[in-house]
């Protein structure tokens, strides 16, 4: 299941964010690569130890806890901190497929799903699709607008295109949900979208109350939480 969701930025936090990138320090980005991911990313990433780092990822951090539609459809359980990219001539991140597992012990977390936040203008640079491979071959590219994200399954292979002109910006997030299963989360996500639908069009109708049920009492069956 990939979702595409507009707006996950405002207007505001993507200028604060955009200023600070203005200044803020960069190192190569194949430092947080796995050893064989590190021979196909090219890239620049923000020092995560720099104060310039603490102040981009609270607003983005922010931003994702309180966008309805990402915690509808990917039932966060926990979350790794972002990361910040960034591509400029010709720099591009080859085809791999994440880590399945970030952090250590006492703060591991099972990257189920990915998050791309854009912070770039999409006419400020060519290049830079990000493209997802399905089976039979298939290739579908993405480049969104400025603010919006896309979240897509944690072991999916991809790759970023390379950046001929200008320099593509983007926010990386990690989520583990609370249904590791992404057919599960997708049905999930079909009932909520109904949900939703159906409450636009009819109200709490009898068909609401049905589907809401139906959702959740899956969401019971399915869902792993600690605590």
């Amino acid at each position: 299941m990939i979702v595409c969701v507009p707006d996950v930025l405002t207007a505001q936090e993507l200028g604060t964010i955009r200023a600070e990138l203005q200044s803020a320090p960069f190192v190569d980005g194949s430092v947080t690569a796995g050893w064989s991911a590190r021979t196909v990313k090219k890239n620049q990433q923000i020092d995560t130890n720099s104060a310039s780092y603490a102040r981009v990822a609270d607003i983005v951090r922010a931003a994702f806890h309180r966008n309805s539609l990402l915690q509808a459809a990917l039932l966060p359980a926990a979350t790794t901190q972002p990361l910040f990219n960034r591509y400029a001539g010709g720099m591009e991140y080859g085809a791999h497929v994440d880590a399945p597992v970030m952090g250590g012990i006492g703060n591991a977390l099972r990257t189920d799903i990915a998050i791309t936040v854009f912070l770039s203008d999409p006419r400020s640079y060519d290049g830079g699709e990000l493209v997802t491979h399905a089976s039979g071959g298939m290739e579908y590219s993405f480049k969104l607008d400025a603010g919006a994200a896309i979240a897509y399954p944690g072991n999916t292979l991809h790759h970023v295109s390379p950046v001929t002109r200008g320099v593509r910006d983007a926010a990386i997030i990690w989520v583990q949900s609370m249904v590791r299963d992404s057919a599960r989360r997708e049905l999930l996500w079909d009932l909520e979208s109904a949900k939703r639908d159906i409450f636009g069009r009819e109200g709490k109708s009898q068909a609401f109350d049905a589907v809401s049920r139906s959702h959740a009492n899956l969401l019971r069956m399915w869902a792993e939480v600690v605590g």
